[in-house]
């Protein structure tokens, strides 16, 4: 199942309810199994009286998790050509859902954001009430690279950064370390990655009866306290007005060639940055472009319905498929897109993305409005 769970009790008889990703090889990537296997635990431990407060972390020392386990998505794509494969349908739907249950979980529900941390491992970090990053945190929505789009709630998390930062985020799938998730508000605490053995001790020895959230506030500060000297160097928020002027344009081509041009930069972030989204899918781009701005005045639920929408659209179209197979597959870095130019992707085409495929209610209907 690539999945642990325990439950350890405190000194006052409450539970901890510890789940923990673990398929180290595959930097814990999100299969199907594993997030009915989640969900279903938590779902649990949301009505068991005596589990008062929930960690979940990722198993190995590169990754809490890099994404969802999309080879077989692929696959099921490959064998359904311009339809939405059935496996696509439940992917989607379960990992949604789980991610909004996190969103609205009634409990503390604590998140151990180390490494790798990635599309999917995003979708999971945002929605705990307390995001926990630590020196070897490298967070990203990196889809560009891959034909996809930034989805696990990012419209709703990216179209909420300050200025042009997570249009920029979501065009070049660029990397944020620990200062960076604090500064946009991507995460709460900074602790180092072995002070976790101290966070669940600490856990276990606060009194849960009584005055919870300040003692559990006063445990993430003092732990926070011995670790911050070891914060890295704020990379993104110093570059915001430059990066705002950059984007400072009225549409996505205008956006892409901006960053084009940055990749001869002097600066190695932004160089990097740019080579990035200039290899990256142009049909992504137009995503990125249009998400964010319909996410600005939505709920989360209905983030999630748009998302769950373009999600099935992108696997009837050839460009996520091309991205898995030179990225992940075949690994030979050259991905064939459909549409290479960025000026030549039909508008019809991405405002289809954002049409339902299906008869009747949306799959996520029943989600409710946050």
């Amino acid at each position: 199942m690539n999945l642990h769970f325990e439950e350890l009790t405190g000194t006052d008889g409450a539970r901890i309810g510890i789940a923990s990703l673990d398929a180290e090889k595959s930097l814990n990537a999100l299969s199907l199994p594993m997030i009915n296997a989640l969900s279903d635990k938590l779902n649990a431990w949301a009505k068991d009286p005596q589990i008062v407060c929930v960690l979940l972390r990722g198993n190995g020392a590169k990754a809490f998790c890099a994404g969802g386990e999309v080879r077989s998505l692929v696959e099921a794509c490959r064998a359904h050509p311009g339809e939405v494969p059935p496996l696509a349908a439940q992917f989607f739907s379960a990992e949604y859902r789980l991610d909004y249950s996190l969103h609205t979980y009634p409990k503390p529900l604590i998140c151990w954001g180390h490494g790798y941390v990635l599309g999917g491992g995003m979708g999971l970090l945002q929605g705990a009430s307390t995001r926990i990053v630590t020196p070897s945190s490298r967070l990203a929505m990196p889809e560009i690279t891959i034909g996809l789009y930034p989805d696990v709630g990012a419209s709703w998390f990216l179209a909420r950064l300050p200025g042009k930062l997570g249009l920029f985020l979501g065009l070049t799938g660029a990397h944020m370390n620990a200062r960076d998730a604090i500064d946009l508000d991507l995460a709460d605490r900074f602790l180092l990655d072995e002070q976790q053995p101290q966070l669940i001790e600490g856990l276990l020895q606060l009194n849960w009866q009584e005055q919870t959230d300040m003692q559990l506030n006063s445990l993430l500060k003092a732990l926070q306290q011995e670790a911050v000297a070891q914060m890295p160097e704020a990379q993104w928020l110093p570059r915001r007005q430059q990066i705002d002027e950059l984007l400072d344009v009225s549409d996505v081509a205008c956006a892409w060639k901006a960053i084009s041009l940055q990749r001869d930069s002097s600066d190695p972030l932004i160089a990097r940055a740019a080579k990035t989204m200039s290899e990256g899918s142009p049909l992504t781009a137009h995503l990125v472009w249009e998400q964010i701005i319909r996410a600005r005045h939505m709920s989360l639920a209905e983030v999630f319905q748009m998302e769950y929408t373009l999600s099935l659209n992108c696997c009837r179209h050839p460009e996520f498929s091309e991205g898995v197979r030179a990225r992940l597959i075949d690994k030979d870095q050259k991905p064939h897109w459909h549409w290479p130019d960025i000026n030549h992707v039909p508008d019809a085409v991405v405002e289809a993305h954002f049409h339902k495929v299906w008869e009747g209610r949306h799959p996520l209907a029943d989600l409710t409005q946050y």
